[in-house]
């Protein structure tokens, strides 16, 4: 049977290993470059912010075209 002195270092043990499993270079990297950056999101993050603009304004520029056509129209 464990004593209490043999379970606090058993549990110390523990949660060192979870620690140092935290700490491993993929992490530092991440830490060092940003974490959309280290793993190429920020790239993904860009392109639909991007696609989201221009069919915005592409949108805009349709709804112009048509409301100048209806404006003509109506002023005949």
């Amino acid at each position: 049977m464990f004593n209490r002195k043999s379970s606090l270092l058993a549990f110390a043990f523990l949660i060192n290993q979870c620690v140092n499993a935290q700490s491993n270079a993929t992490v530092a990297t991440a830490e060092k470059t940003g974490f959309m950056r280290s793993e190429a999101k920020i790239y993904v993050v860009m392109i639909v912010v991007i696609t989201i603009l221009a069919g915005l304004i592409l949108y805009l520029f349709r709804l112009d075209r048509k409301l100048t056509k209806l404006e003509k129209g109506s002023s005949l």
